[in-house]
């Protein structure tokens, strides 16, 4: 972390995940305030604060694991040190082409509750979150209540020992994606009634795809021909961009989405419409 000083007066911004999304939303609500970027990837993150300080913003620097207690913690406990915490965005997050089930539910399912948990401690009265899920978490059939039921209110530190969280129960990255992104949305609901009780909002987003430089991993994978039929199939026929994103992010973090908590907001130009009215079938 930079050693700048910073009056204990500042709003802060803690967005955690420097990449394209993460970014956008950065510059969108980092102005005026001090922002505290934090990612696991060190070059990542000095590369996207050298260009936010470079167009005039207040950056500060933390390196964190999402899937570390710990590392959460302590990033908490530094925004918290810097002023007041009026907004916190979660980004992070692993891809199907990119990480083990193991790895993905360690990261966007495990991650996800412990952010909230250990920033629910921090957020100041009027504040709000907001994670960065998927539209692929409105993929998944129906799951059973008593699944639902656990994915939202266990512990933390307990959820990657649920049984349908199992290897043979979640047995390839996919699968372990659209889960954890289903259990952001169920999270995000449990945890906006304990914000709720200090004043504070939290809400998740739901993107389709993206333009950024994962979305175009995964679009020259071997699965990349399922994205391009999903751009196809579409009403919007096309791709979003990170600035469609920061602006949905900057209605629900902001004073116009006061009534707005525990909800969940798809931007995915039609894909999950085009799959229920039978235009588009994926994969199993």
């Amino acid at each position: 972390m930079n050693n700048e000083v910073v009056s204990k007066n500042d709003e802060v911004v803690v967005v955690i995940g420097a990449g394209g999304i993460g970014q956008a939303i950065a510059r969108r609500q980092g102005s005026g305030r001090s922002v505290l970027l934090a990612d696991l990837n060190e070059e990542t993150l000095g590369a996207a604060a050298a260009a936010m300080r470079a167009a005039g913003h207040n950056v500060a620097t933390q390196r964190v694991d999402v899937s570390s207690r710990e590392s959460v913690r302590a990033l908490a406990s530094a925004a918290a040190e810097r002023g007041d915490v009026v907004q916190v965005v979660d980004t992070a997050g692993l891809s199907p082409v990119q990480a083990s089930p193991r790895a993905i539910l360690a990261v966007d399912l495990l991650g996800v509750a412990l952010v909230l948990e250990e920033f629910g401690r921090v957020i100041a009265p009027g504040g709000a979150g907001l994670v960065v899920s998927s539209m692929a978490g409105h993929m998944l059939p129906p799951l059973e209540s008593s699944q639902e039921d656990a994915l939202a209110h266990t512990p933390a530190d307990e959820l990657l020992q649920l049984p349908f969280l199992g290897e043979e129960a979640v047995p390839h990255s996919a699968a372990a994606y659209a889960m954890s992104k289903r259990a952001n949305h169920l999270r995000v609901q449990a945890e906006g009634v304990l914000w709720g009780d200090r004043g504070a909002r939290v809400n998740s987003v739901s993107p389709g795809i993206i333009l950024t430089p994962l979305a175009q991993e995964e679009m020259a994978s071997e699965g990349g021909q399922v994205y391009r039929s999903m751009i196809d199939a579409s009403a919007a026929g096309r791709v979003g961009t990170t600035d469609e994103i920061a602006a949905a992010a900057a209605f629900l973090l902001g004073p116009d989405a006061t009534f707005v908590t525990g909800s969940d907001l798809l931007i995915d130009g039609g894909v999950i419409a085009a799959i229920r009215a039978g235009r588009l079938e994926l994969p199993g």
